[in-house]
């Protein structure tokens, strides 16, 4: 007999069960104590089948749940899907404060699923009131000013580095910009080239024609030429004009007041016989070649001028060729390009990080 009384009851509370489980009505208060003014959230969660039709509580901002507790604030409600969408879960938050203080007590929220009535439990929340000085009523006082925040360095560090780091690269693109406008390259090869003095030139040239004995023996007038043109050169190196558009008659004039008697001799002596080896068709022996050679080189030892051992070669720039140029202004069109982005994406970041700060 016990165990069918027991069956009994089990069979009673099934089908309340079965309904319990098929719609769940939850309610809890995020704060049970508050003070007067203060506010809290109350979160209200159905959960019900897919198919099954919900209705909240018809609330609105303003009402109240019971005197002196206002519904300051209803959200939007949030839907979760449980057991692979055969069931879901509605929550819906509202926020409440309390006028008063005392102990409420809040009714069950009522919803209702295809047409039929749930309710939630019941809740009770407890408001304190602020400590009010009721003995000095005659002391007022007015509000706080508006306080200034105290400078520090510590929130603008970045700002100060960011702002150099802009600087530095709006430079470098500047210099860049200015070299790929003007065509300037940003670095130049220099190198010290040892220049050779007018006398030893000649020397060089005059020691070459004696070695090469073919002109002196088979055409006296190429080699006269020859002769004459290093003499030329070497007097427009050393006097500074422009002996090789000049006839002999002029050269000797010139370097009357810079010659003495016996150079000019010498000179002149040259200068006499190729003109008539060039000009009369006269056939020279080879001992007067080789005496006009030898006069040649003594006209250059009496008249040449010492360089100073110490003085530094002229620097020689070494121009680069067209297509390395075109690459080098390619490459600083792109470096520009990349730091003109970041420094205008930086420059963004220092506003907003400055108006952050300030506001």
């Amino acid at each position: 007999m016990r165990f069918y009384r027991i069956l009994l009851c089990l069979s009673m509370m099934l089908p309340v069960y079965n309904i319990n489980a098929q719609v769940l009505v939850d309610v809890k208060v995020d704060s049970l104590q508050l003070f007067i003014g203060e506010q809290t959230d109350i979160t209200l969660g159905v959960t019900l089948g897919a198919k099954q039709k919900l209705q909240l509580p018809e609330l609105k901002k303003g009402d109240q749940l019971i005197s002196n507790i206002e519904v300051v604030d209803i959200q939007r409600p949030d839907t979760n899907v449980l057991d692979e969408g055969k069931r879901m879960e509605i929550i819906q938050r509202y926020t409440i404060t309390a006028w008063d203080s005392s102990l409420y007590y809040l009714p069950p929220f009522e919803v209702k699923v295809d047409g039929r009535e749930y309710k939630s439990k019941s809740l009770a929340i407890k408001v304190y009131t602020v400590d009010v000085d009721t003995i000095h009523t005659d002391r007022f006082f007015p509000p706080y000013s508006i306080m200034d925040v105290p400078f520090a360095w510590i929130d603008w560090k970045w700002i100060v580095f960011g702002s150099f780091v802009v600087i530095f690269l709006l430079i470098i693109c500047v210099v860049l910009y200015y070299h790929v406008v003007i065509g300037k390259p940003i670095v130049r090869i220099i190198r010290r080239k040892k220049i050779l003095p007018p006398h030893k030139i000649a020397i060089n040239e005059i020691e070459r024609i004696k070695a090469d004995r073919k002109w002196a023996e088979e055409d006296s007038k190429e080699y006269y030429t020859l002769l004459t043109d290093t003499l030329r050169t070497y007097i427009k190196d050393r006097y500074g004009f422009n002996a090789m558009e000049m006839t002999s008659t002029e050269i000797i004039n010139r370097l009357i007041s810079d010659n003495n008697e016996e150079a000019l001799s010498e000179l002149r002596e040259i200068f006499t016989t190729a003109d008539l080896v060039k000009f009369a068709k006269y056939n020279t022996l080879i001992n007067e070649n080789d005496a006009n050679l030898v006069a040649a080189l003594e006209y250059i030892n009496q008249t040449k001028q010492e360089v100073d051992p110490n003085a530094k070669p002229e620097p020689e720039i070494i121009k680069e060729t067209d297509k390395k140029r075109m690459n080098q202004v390619l490459a600083m069109r792109i470096i520009m390009g990349v730091l003109i982005v970041i420094s205008v994406c930086l420059t963004c970041w220092l506003i907003w990080r400055s108006v952050d700060i300030l506001l």
